[in-house]
């Protein structure tokens, strides 16, 4: 009998031929953690950062060994941490200098058994000049465009991470269609550094303001979507131990929701999209 032939997706290292020996990939579209995964240089002491687990589920996914991930909202490292661990190359783009400094830093100190490369840039996601610095450091890994991107935004106005100084922080935008139009340069940034093929992920939440639920995770999904982005999933995350700055007590929340009719927030969107392939040119 002949050996069974490795397949796996052009996406991931994942082999479909045993698809049944990776218990710990989740492809459910409801995804609860107990806590935040705090090993290694993982702190978890900065506002706003994501969960390590889900960088981890999305690089076992969506990408290989020895690819190229882009994160466009670096903040503290998170993702390119994970890149370390799992042996992915990664391209951090952070705002603000200190955070870039910072998360810089922290990558650094984490163990690099794969012998993989990091390149933090500083600057706007939505800049020219910045996009022009990760095409440069794109070449310094012999690629033209990433194999993955993370966008994990600013929630609009939820938490401030600068003082307004920086015009380019999304966080300090003066109404929530500004920080979704402004969202959506960088979507159409993400777009254009992408390889053709490879996916997308949008971690994103909602807000709650002047008595309206503000739907910015599908806000933000539209914005993704007509910059050329096929929509492929919608996660639904829990936030259950991930709440600084979302408010921890739960009396008073309750107190809220019941005085003014809404639900307390537990989740937020994991959204994957992937860019379209490029068709072949006719022949004559």
């Amino acid at each position: 009998m002949s050996p069974r032939t490795h397949k796996s997706p052009a996406y991931s290292d994942i082999n479909l031929s045993n698809w049944k020996d990776y218990p710990d990939i989740m492809t459910d579209s409801l995804w609860q953690f107990p806590s935040r995964d705090r090993s290694g240089t993982h702190v978890g002491d900065y506002h706003g950062n994501f969960i390590p687990q889900v960088a981890q589920q999305i690089l076992l996914r969506y990408s290989k060994a020895g690819d190229v991930v882009l994160d466009m909202f670096l903040g503290m490292g998170t993702s390119m941490i994970e890149c370390r661990r799992l042996g992915r190359n990664g391209i951090g783009i952070e705002l603000l200098p200190e955070i870039a400094e910072r998360s810089n830093a922290r990558i650094e100190a984490t163990e690099n058994p794969h012998d993989v490369r990091t390149v933090v840039v500083n600057g706007s996601s939505a800049d020219a000049e910045t996009h022009r610095k990760v095409r440069t450091a794109l070449q310094g890994f012999s690629r033209a465009e990433a194999d993955l991107v993370f966008l994990h935004p600013p929630y609009s106005d939820i938490i401030r991470f600068s003082n307004g100084e920086n015009p380019d922080d999304l966080s300090t935008v003066e109404s929530d269609e500004e920080f979704v139009e402004r969202f959506g340069e960088v979507a159409r940034a993400s777009f254009d550094l992408l390889a053709p093929g490879r996916f997308m992920a949008l971690v994103i939440g909602d807000k709650y303001a002047k008595g309206e639920w503000v739907p910015l995770g599908f806000q933000c999904m539209q914005e993704c979507t007509q910059a050329g982005y096929l929509l492929k999933s919608i996660v639904v995350k829990d936030i259950n131990g991930n709440e600084r700055g979302k408010g921890k007590n739960a009396n008073l929340w309750k107190y809220r929701a019941l005085k003014d009719g809404y639900y307390v927030f537990k989740h937020e969107y994991v959204m994957l999209f992937q860019k379209p392939q490029l068709k072949a040119k006719a022949r004559r």
